[in-house]
């Protein structure tokens, strides 16, 4: 298995993922709801939220950087 295999094995699977971790994500709209007065302004961020924001984050930032990377022919 070359290199340039394994980043694309690996942009693949954190593509994957990504897709998946977005839709676990809890909506932040309230939509028309919000008009009547039940939102709450101030709420307090779970930590499982907070962990599924920063694998996210994580996830992306590669998956941007292995398309870059694998795009522009760097990797060979």
């Amino acid at each position: 298995m070359k290199l340039y295999q394994l980043f694309q094995i690996i942009w693949a699977g954190s593509a994957f993922l990504l897709i998946v971790l977005v839709l676990l994500h809890s909506p932040k709209g309230d939509g028309i709801g919000g008009i009547g007065g039940q939102a709450q302004l101030f709420t307090s961020t779970k930590s499982a939220e907070t962990t599924l924001n920063r694998i996210t984050w994580a996830l992306s930032i590669t998956f941007m950087a292995l398309t870059v990377a694998l795009s522009a022919g760097w990797i060979s």
